[in-house]
């Protein structure tokens, strides 16, 4: 999607009144561009907004209810909820951009929402990275786990990722900023005078490296040692830890790696393409994997809390008791009485923790 500060450029392009890109002097009409994005991007991220925010908003009401947060990985699954909640809540922003082609909330909403933008997409990656390691710390060692799985040091390390995070989404605090007549505006970076295409490239090298690169190094690394310790297991469950991983790996790579390539490419086209027509796929194809990347947001939830066999009894037992009971005054063939009794029992405080490490 164009309204994103990373194709700041191509919202120059697609927004403003002038909409030629001279190529050898010859015009790059991309009206057709803003249109297909004006058509469909909004009612997409509306979705992903909605699915997003109940998912994440379910995950830290259960972690809240159930006082859970004494164990390490649930500190971690509730940042990275928080961390998508943060992304999710930005969404109405550029969804209202690209459906008016014009930036209406002013210089400093365009800095702030940028950078929240930005400070919950690092964030949440970090907070997968932390889960990631949390999980080969719990299996491959598990005696130095005991001793240092602790709440004091997921605080901690949850601190000190909020900073990197913040650290990492510092350029769009700075650069970002609205552009533009007095009857339109943009919202993208506002680079020092003939260093634009080298703050284009690193922000594109940034975000293939922090977003893409070191997550799944880091993945193959510890997966790897889970699944050879998983091997010399005679637990019945580890076939389905296994597939659990793949599914983490594969749902990663799907989801980001095709926009963070297009990024980069974007970032390099001026060396790569010099015409219209492939400027053009480039943008289409921004917008596609944009959408793809984003919509993990809605992922996490699933399977990061959703599939932890404590998290699930948790959530039974919150919707019976919640959700359940109250419809069943006003749906005549739900069983009313058997859903009281059901919510009346409460899940065993004896839980070690509300999310298994599979």
């Amino acid at each position: 999607m164009a309204t994103y500060p990373e194709e700041a450029e191509l919202e120059a392009e697609s927004y403003r009144t002038t909409t030629y890109d001279y190529v050898f002097a010859l015009p790059c009409f991309k009206i057709s561009i803003r249109d297909l994005g004006a058509q469909f991007l909004p009612p997409l991220y509306s979705l992903v907004f909605i699915v997003g925010l109940l998912g994440n908003v379910v995950v830290i009401v259960i972690l809240a209810k159930y006082r859970r947060l004494r164990i390490m990985t649930n500190i971690y699954l509730l940042n990275l909820a928080i961390s998508d909640l943060l992304f999710l809540l930005t969404l109405p922003f550029w969804i209202h951009y690209v459906m008016w082609n014009n930036w209406m909330f002013g210089h400093f909403m365009c800095k702030l929402i940028s950078g929240l933008y930005y400070l919950g997409l690092y964030s949440e990656v970090f907070f997968i990275i932390l889960l990631t390691i949390d999980r080969y710390l719990a299996i491959v060692h598990a005696v130095f786990a005991l001793r240092a799985r602790t709440v004091t040091f997921g605080v901690i390390t949850s601190v000190i990722t909020w900073g990197l995070a913040g650290l990492a989404a510092l350029p769009e605090f700075i650069f970002q900023g609205t552009q533009g007549d007095f009857e339109e505006f943009f919202c993208g970076p506002a680079y020092p005078e003939n260093e634009e295409d080298h703050w284009k490239r690193f922000q594109a090298l940034r975000m293939n490296i922090f977003a893409l690169a070191l997550p799944l190094l880091l993945m193959i690394v510890c997966y790897t040692g889970i699944i050879k310790t998983l091997m010399r297991c005679p637990n019945k469950k580890k076939y389905k830890a296994m597939r659990l991983i793949f599914v983490i790996m594969v749902v990663f790579f799907v989801f980001w790696a095709p926009y963070n390539l297009v990024l980069l490419l974007s970032a390099f086209q001026v060396s790569l393409l010099n015409d219209c027509e492939k400027s053009k796929q480039l943008d289409v194809a921004m917008q596609v994997t944009e959408v793809i990347a984003h919509t993990h947001c809605c992922v996490n939830p699933v399977i990061y809390a959703f599939v932890g066999e404590r998290f699930q009894k948790y959530l039974r037992h919150f919707f019976h008791r919640h959700v359940a009971v109250h419809l069943s005054k006003y749906i005549p063939f739900l069983p009313s009485e058997k859903l009281e009794r059901s919510s009346s029992i409460s899940p065993s405080s004896g839980d070690p923790e509300l999310s298994v490490v599979f």
